[in-house]
């Protein structure tokens, strides 16, 4: 499909088309399992440090400072609706994070968070990530409602620019939960499975996100913000400390500063 075509979509079914992308992307990554059994601790670093970089930019670029420029226009003070929109996207995946059962990776089962649960390990790991990728897919699939909802601040060049970057960091994130499955011992497809079934909540999240900015669009700055909120939480809760934790703190600030370039050029080459 080339870029005229995509252009003359639906916007829920481009959100739609650019999430299974980033999924894919979580896939391909998880996918590194058929051919190695372990990465070393300073690549996971580095992958994890750069996942964060290109986060932090999507969140500033791609989310917040539209969001800010959309709320010139309301009668409100022009910081409001991101100011509350990105304390609410926090506020979400930290009750989130207190409601559903998971485990991060190097921590032994008696230490996951959430409520306690006789869940298998596996299930809670995956869930970990899957939390983390809830607010990317609602990203994408905001930023291509705010196209369709005619803000010129909103460019679908931007919104490829994000789904671009998402799925460029989702690589790594998918090597991050299905390499250390397989050292875990599991089999390499079932690492497999559940490395890319991490990414599996993005097409959904991506969905909705298009299809509620559509019908109620004075909420759109709200919505951009509230998913910026959601990844700086799922950032400085967990890939930036996960990656400075395993002894290559420099190596992984470096990787993040990567991270970080990667996404705020494509925001700035496509937006």
């Amino acid at each position: 499909m080339d870029f005229l075509n995509f252009q003359n979509l639906h916007p829920v079914v481009q959100a739609l088309l650019a999430t299974l992308f980033t999924w894919s992307m979580t896939a391909l990554g998880a996918g590194i399992v058929f051919f190695r059994k372990e990465l070393s601790r300073k690549t996971l670093d580095v992958m994890l440090g750069f996942a964060g970089g290109v986060m932090i930019a999507a969140s500033y670029w791609s989310l917040l400072a539209p969001a800010i420029e959309m709320s010139e226009k309301m009668n409100v003070p022009s910081w409001f609706p991101a100011a509350t929109g990105f304390l609410a996207g926090g506020v979400f995946l930290r009750v989130v994070d207190k409601m559903l059962p998971h485990l991060h990776f190097g921590l032994s089962t008696e230490e996951a968070e959430g409520p306690k649960t006789s869940w298998p390990r596996s299930t809670l790991l995956v869930l970990a990530i899957t939390l983390h990728n809830i607010p990317e897919g609602l990203a994408v699939g905001v930023a291509f409602g705010a196209v369709a909802a005619g803000f010129p601040e909103a460019t679908l060049g931007g919104a490829v620019a994000l789904a671009m970057g998402i799925g460029i960091q989702n690589f790594p994130e998918g090597s991050a939960v299905s390499v250390p499955l397989r050292r875990e011992g599991m089999s390499r497809l079932k690492s497999f499975w559940f490395g890319q079934m991490s990414g599996a909540v993005e097409p959904l999240a991506g969905v909705v996100g298009a299809a509620v900015v559509l019908f109620a669009q004075p909420i759109l700055p709200y919505a951009l913000s509230f998913a910026a909120g959601a990844m700086i939480f799922v950032v400085a809760e967990e890939v930036v400390p996960e990656s400075q934790s395993g002894g290559y703190a420099d190596s992984a600030t470096m990787g993040l500063m990567v991270g970080f370039t990667v996404m705020m050029t494509l925001d700035v080459a496509f937006g």
